[in-house]
């Protein structure tokens, strides 16, 4: 069954803090490859542990394909000072018509610890609150991962539920904590309504 269709991308990146959201670009791949290096991050997506050159460029062109396809928005998280790419992130909306979307995010191992995630998030999700029909955005994180949890927190995300065994990947299930953010606790400031 086709999906439908995104609504467009972002005429103005999104930005928050010391961050801007970009669209992924092919010089992206030294970022995604710094990524790779956090077992952690291979066992959220599809860039694999070390990647090589040639698997953070298919990496790369998978994201960079994902708002056409209908899956969703991949934004490079970059630092808003250097223009450097920091991280990834992403708005995942195959259940928009249901006005349901989660989220994801990444920061690399050389930029953690700044906040950079937080703002992100907080960029993402007012990027969210931006398309029509979005009223829920979740998060999924392990209850172990603790700087993630308070990255969701600090974002304004509330814990929702704890879910056992849930499907996070291809065959892959873990419990998780599910944390939310609702339109309604979060309307769109002026400068974020353009």
């Amino acid at each position: 069954m086709a999906r439908p269709a995104l609504p467009p991308w972002p005429a103005i990146p999104p930005q928050h803090g010391a961050v801007l959201l970009r669209a992924v670009r092919l010089d992206d791949v030294a970022m995604a490859r710094e990524l790779s290096t956090d077992p952690y991050v291979q066992m959220t997506g599809t860039l694999p542990l070390n990647a090589t050159d040639d698997d953070a460029a298919a990496w790369v062109r998978r994201q960079q394909g994902r708002h056409a396809e209908g899956a969703g928005f991949s934004f490079t998280i970059t630092d808003v000072a250097s223009r450097a790419p920091v991280g990834h992130c992403g708005l995942w909306l195959r259940e928009l018509p249901r006005g349901h979307g989660s989220a994801g995010y990444s920061i690399a191992p050389s930029a953690r610890g700044r906040g950079l995630a937080a703002d992100a998030l907080r960029a993402l999700t007012a990027f969210g609150w931006s398309l029509p029909g979005l009223a829920r955005v979740a998060l999924y994180i392990e209850p172990w991962n603790v700087a993630s949890l308070r990255t969701a927190e600090r974002a304004g995300y509330v814990r929702d539920l704890l879910l056992r065994d849930h499907e996070v990947g291809e065959g892959v299930r873990r419990d998780v904590l599910r944390y939310v953010a609702t339109r309604h606790e979060h309307p769109p400031t002026r400068q974020e309504e353009g």
